[in-house]
């Protein structure tokens, strides 16, 4: 049986290492549908129930902005997560984002 669009965003989510990122777009664009990084987001907003885990906190907007902020309790957890991955955030954005963005395209053979 094939695998839902959501349990494919989140099975590559969870490729995604310790101190790395990755974007809404560039999972869709994995997944052979670039044009979709808002429906990658909809799913990432389900992925507190998805089993096993999802580390939902290393999912960021194109520009390294931490949009899903607001899906985690308290907002701030998505930056202390990130930060105790060792990756920097200042106002809301990934510092370095080109640093520690993770392609899935390029890391998945």
């Amino acid at each position: 049986m094939e695998a839902s669009f959501y349990e494919q965003v989140f099975e590559i989510a969870r490729l995604v290492p310790k101190g790395r990122v990755t974007s809404y777009g560039a999972i869709a664009k994995a997944l052979g549908a670039g044009g979709s990084a808002r429906m990658v987001g909809y799913a990432m907003s389900n992925a507190g129930i998805a089993q096993p885990k999802v580390p939902a906190h290393r999912i960021v907007n194109s520009s390294g902005l931490l949009t899903g902020k607001f899906h985690f309790s308290p907002p701030e957890l998505m930056q202390q997560l990130l930060e105790q991955e060792g990756v920097k955030v200042v106002n809301d954005k990934i510092k370095d984002f080109k640093k520690v963005f993770w392609n899935p395209l390029e890391e998945i053979i």
